[in-house]
C-alpha cells in the first residue's frame, strides 16, 4: 500500500517558515527554485509575500525532525 503524502511545512529545512522545504518535499522540487519563484512573484507581481504568509498559516508544521 503506498504512503500518502502530506503537505506540510518543513521542520528541518527552512530558512523563515519551512513553506519552500515543505513544497519542495512534497512535489520533489528543490526548495531554493520555489524560494526565487517567491521571490519573484514578490518583487514582480506583488504577490509572493501574500501567498507565503497564507501558506505559512494554512500548512500544518511537520512533526518529524
Amino acid at each position: 500500500m503506498a504512503s500518502k503524502r502530506r503537505l506540510e511545512r518543513s521542520s528541518k529545512d527552512t530558512w523563515i517558515g519551512g513553506v519552500c522545504g515543505g513544497l519542495g518535499d512534497y512535489f520533489s522540487i528543490d526548495p531554493t527554485i520555489l524560494r526565487l519563484v517567491f521571490l519573484v512573484a514578490f518583487f514582480g507581481f506583488g504577490t509572493g509575500l501574500l501567498v507565503y504568509l497564507v501558506l505559512w498559516f494554512v500548512m500544518p508544521r511537520s512533526e518529524t525532525i
